[in-house]
């Protein structure tokens, strides 16, 4: 039996969507296939409100996360972490000789201006990333004030996790000054796993051509070569597969409305804020929650790997909490095509199932 997801990634995804996956290949070598990825290119220009390159990459957001961390690093990375997700990108850096810092927020707290000026004042880094938003902890990261601070050191590039709100958060690329912003396709997007996706700014391209040892298969410069001089190409074999289904999902997107996407994840967000404290609690700051995953305190008494064993016989998959808050909280995500009733109705079998376990108890 299939169990529907209400996981942080992967999604459910929708027949339409998946059966565009089942569309017989072509050469990648091919002058239709550079059509295809121009057509994806110029979509998500639109999706991600830039005017920067798009790259793709056969890979999950973390390949992209880390060809980024080696690409543009040529003196010193400051990472700001803001959960689980912002570390790994200190260990990418790390795991590569990278120089780097890492400035963490306490659990279920955004980075902060102050901390972006602190570290970019003492003239140390030539590079900084920022997760855009947490899954680990439900928040995103307020990044038009964040913005204001990094946008007076021009030199710096940014770049920003976005692999779990693009298409789902409101996040004009241009209009932040992000440098690379990277997602995938198996969140908002409402994708399968196994394609990742970043724009890229002529700032930044032109930094990489100062680093070495950048890497091959998850260097930009690469990338955006094939990009911009075969044109529209990837240096290796892609996921045909993907890019007829992301082709297709994005005309989907932007029919809807990316204004319009943004406000449905909003309230599908409200929805599940609202759950929470009422039947348990919010764990992070109410201030800076996530629009497309809500981290619940499990208040309820009965231990998390209980909750989820009795919603799965219900039908459901639903999400523990991540590394320290393992068996602490439990996760609902609401991103992508996901529908309020669809919400609605799995939140009214958790209330319910939360209750038949507490009268067993």
């Amino acid at each position: 039996m299939h169990k529907k997801l209400f996981i942080p990634g992967p999604i459910e995804v929708s027949q339409d969507v998946l059966e565009k996956m089942a569309t017989p290949m072509i050469g990648h070598r091919t002058k239709d296939m550079s059509a295809l990825q121009q057509s994806i290119s110029e979509k998500l220009q639109k999706v991600m409100m830039t005017n920067n390159t798009i790259v793709l990459s056969t890979s999950s957001g973390s390949g992209l996360m880390e060809g980024a961390v080696r690409s543009f690093t040529k003196t010193r990375a400051a990472v700001f972490s803001i959960g689980a997700f912002g570390k790994r990108w200190h260990k990418m850096c790390t795991s590569n000789g990278i120089a780097a810092d890492l400035f963490e927020s306490e659990l279920g707290q955004p980075t902060t201006p102050e901390m972006i000026e602190a570290a970019l004042s003492t003239g140390k880094y030539d590079l900084i990333t920022i997760t855009q938003n947490e899954t680990s902890t439900g928040i995103h990261n307020p990044m038009d004030k964040l913005a204001e601070v990094y946008k007076k050191y021009p030199d710096v590039i940014v770049c920003v996790d976005a692999v779990s709100s693009m298409a789902g958060d409101y996040i004009p690329v241009d209009e932040l000054g992000i440098d690379v912003c990277i997602t995938s396709t198996q969140k908002c997007l409402g994708l399968p796993p196994g394609m990742a996706i970043a724009s890229v700014s002529e700032k930044a391209i032109k930094k990489a051509e100062t680093v070495e040892n950048r890497g091959l298969y998850f260097d930009y410069l690469e990338l955006v070569k094939f990009v911009k001089e075969k044109p529209y190409q990837y240096p290796s074999t892609p996921s045909e597969s993907h890019m007829f289904a992301l082709d297709y999902q994005l005309d989907k997107i932007l029919a809807e409305g990316v204004e319009n996407r943004y406000k449905k994840h909003c309230k599908l967000a409200k929805i599940a804020q609202d759950w929470a404290r009422e039947n348990c609690a919010l764990y992070s700051n109410p201030e800076n929650l996530s629009v497309t995953v809500t981290c619940v305190t499990n208040t309820t008494g009965i231990p998390t790997s209980d909750l989820i064993k009795a919603m799965g016989e219900k039908g459901y998959l639903m999400s523990n909490g991540y590394g320290p808050l393992k068996d602490k909280t439990f996760r609902i995500a609401h991103m992508g095509d996901l529908t309020e009733e669809e919400l609605n109705t799995y939140l009214s079998d958790l209330k319910d199932t939360i209750a038949e376990l507490q009268a067993k108890a």
